[in-house]
């Protein structure tokens, strides 16, 4: 039988372990959240744009083009993503499952996996990886993304597949998302979207708003924003909900966040000021100090000057 001594110290590591789990379930509920909003900012425009080539296309005509007619090969592509670690509920089961339960011969695919987890699945039920691209899941960026959209591009381009599919977690809330698997190439045409739009069923195939903050949350990604300066992204995704002439303005070609966040930059550094040396000692620092960091009011006239070409 154990001694007194024996259960408090087994009481006492118990309560450590709380304490540690505890702090883990905050820090992942920050970072769901934050999840949670990026994904329902992105399926809108995602499933917009999605629509609206598969629509343009259909109103086209027929347009004799490589990527709106299937290869010859009758191997197909599919990029598959999963995550690189467990403890994560069906999220990686449930993309295997709709892979290993489709109606594609295994021997007839190539997978294509960002994630380590649908490498290790598939690799067991000798599935062909064409390639690995786990190490994306760690911090993706956009340039990762191009270089593996531009590898399964090649090898439909040059007929080693006939075509590519997609296969990800649709999030639909914190507690329900669904495994999908949607065709890239050929363009699927969607017939009675395009005939809607022709006839005056429906006004747009997207809207101004959903593209000007498509464009902006794929550039953020692409600079890899953080802190400062991913807030002023945020209020500039708020002046495009704000004005539909700014949301406009963000679409234009040759305008890009890059260059907005240049020249509020530049604006910060050509107006920073010296901070009271009371304020500057009660932080540990030693005077003086100069900083300048642009309220909202001055980013809105930056920007807006930017991509407008006018200051108000």
């Amino acid at each position: 039988m154990a001694s007194m001594r024996d259960i408090k110290r087994r009481k006492s590591s118990i309560q450590s372990t709380q304490q540690i789990t505890k702090a883990m379930k905050l820090v992942s509920t920050v970072k769901l959240q934050k999840a949670k909003s990026r994904a329902e900012q992105t399926d809108p425009y995602f499933n917009y744009m999605y629509k609206t080539v598969s629509s343009m296309l259909a109103r086209s005509g027929n347009i004799n083009h490589p990527y709106l007619q299937a290869g010859d090969s009758k191997r197909k592509a599919i990029v598959v993503i999963t995550s690189n670690r467990g403890l994560a509920g069906g999220y990686n089961s449930n993309i295997v499952k709709l892979i290993t339960g489709s109606d594609f011969p295994k021997e007839d695919l190539d997978i294509y996996a960002v994630g380590g987890k649908g490498v290790e699945a598939l690799g067991r039920r000798d599935y062909h990886i064409a390639l690995d691209a786990s190490y994306m899941m760690e911090a993706p960026t956009y340039p990762d993304a191009a270089a593996l959209c531009n590898k399964v591009l090649e090898a439909f381009t040059n007929g080693e597949v006939g075509e590519i599919y997609l296969a990800y977690t649709h999030f639909k809330n914190t507690v329900s998302q669904e495994a999908k698997m949607i065709k890239l190439l050929p363009v699927e045409i969607d017939p009675e979207d395009a005939e809607d739009f022709c006839t005056g069923a429906i006004d747009s195939l997207t809207t101004p708003l959903l593209a000007a903050i498509g464009k902006l949350e794929m550039e953020s990604k692409d600079l890899g924003l953080k802190n400062m300066m991913e807030d002023w992204k945020n209020f500039m995704i708020q002046m495009c909900e704000e004005d539909d002439q700014m949301a406009q303005a963000v679409r234009k070609k040759g305008k890009s966040l890059e260059k907005c966040m240049a020249q509020i930059l530049k604006v910060s550094f050509e107006t920073k000021a010296q901070l009271d040396d009371r304020i500057v000692r009660a932080a540990g620092l030693k005077p003086p100090i100069y900083l300048g960091i642009p309220g909202k009011a001055q980013i809105r006239k930056i920007a807006e000057k930017y991509y407008k070409g006018e200051e108000k």
